[in-house]
């Protein structure tokens, strides 16, 4: 893969970023593990197993919607990010010792899953901050047994567009780092061993009432990992500056004038090959082609709650 396909993050500031999950999950992140819960529909064989990674971030109560469709299937739940975050995951997902869900339902793992064991592997919202992302989704590879499939989703580059051309305007640094291709993504899926990756992606509005409530979003999903990033503290100027030119700039017509962001949201699913077999006998999902024809890329307008 060449050098300017993974995104351009510092890794000191991605892993201050990933150490700091924490409860609730974003909001958007789990409207986009809900909508990615959705293309299950198309796997064709539930899997008799299946990991979360990272869902502290991720989505904890998408997890529960997961579950519920997987009734049998016991989950490994590997939480990387810090010790604390741990913790949440078990307070959040474990069922309490007194419900009838501890003994009669799936068994439930806190750990980094076996090589070579999982069916299933879902990791919402995690690659786009990664400063090593081809070394994850090799970790991910490892970590499923023989046509077993990953589901993942991310940020394209897209992403606060208005926000890159309102800080261009004004002279300003980037305001993130940049986001990497869905074609990209998909060739580095296959260049760590997953057969036929399928892309797809669509792209959210989220609406906001003012400056400060949009700013207060952009802080929960996360951080400018730009390694040209302004490099000292802003002041309450800048701030006040960068208010103004949000509400003088940002308004949308289309959405009775409130402030608009733009959040291109990357879909996808590969499946790891069994060993010299024929990739005709896989029984996992359908076909490359079935999957795509039988799934909307459509925009998507969506007002945050609460906003």
């Amino acid at each position: 893969m060449p050098e300017k396909t993974p995104p351009t993050i510092d890794p000191a500031a991605a892993a201050r970023w990933h150490a700091l999950a924490a409860e609730p999950s974003p909001w958007l992140h789990e409207e986009v593990a809900r909508r990615m819960q959705e293309r299950l529909s198309w796997i064709v064989r539930p899997p008799d197993n299946w990991c979360h990674w990272d869902p502290v971030r991720g989505g904890l109560q998408a997890h529960a919607t997961i579950a519920a469709g997987l009734p049998r299937a016991p989950q490994w739940i590997h939480e990387t990010s810090s010790a604390a975050a741990q913790a949440v995951a078990r307070r959040e997902l474990a069922p309490a010792w007194w419900s009838a869900a501890r003994w009669r339902g799936p068994r439930q793992h806190f750990a980094e899953p076996a090589p070579a064991s999982m069916q299933m592997l879902w990791a919402n919202m995690a690659l786009h901050v990664s400063a090593q992302p081809q070394a994850l989704v090799a970790r991910w590879h490892r970590a499923l047994a023989p046509d077993g499939f990953l589901m993942f989703s991310c940020l394209g580059p897209d992403t606060v567009q208005e926000l890159r051309a309102l800080y261009a305007r004004l002279g300003w640094p980037q305001p993130s780092h940049s986001f990497t291709d869905m074609h990209d993504w998909g060739d580095m899926l296959a260049a760590a061993g997953f057969a036929e990756p399928v892309m797809d992606m669509e792209r959210i509005i989220l609406t906001f009432a003012s400056p400060e409530r949009l700013l207060q979003e952009l802080r929960g999903l996360g951080r400018n990992l730009h390694p040209e990033r302004f490099p000292a503290l802003r002041g309450r100027q800048w701030k006040r500056e960068l208010e103004h030119a949000i509400a003088e700039q940002l308004p949308d017509p289309k959405n009775e004038g409130r402030l608009a962001l733009t959040f291109e949201i990357i879909y996808g699913h590969a499946f790891k090959p069994a060993a010299r077999a024929p990739r005709e006998q896989r029984s996992w999902t359908k076909t490359k082609t079935e999957y795509l024809a039988q799934m909307g890329a459509n925009p998507a307008v969506k007002q945050h709650p609460g906003a």
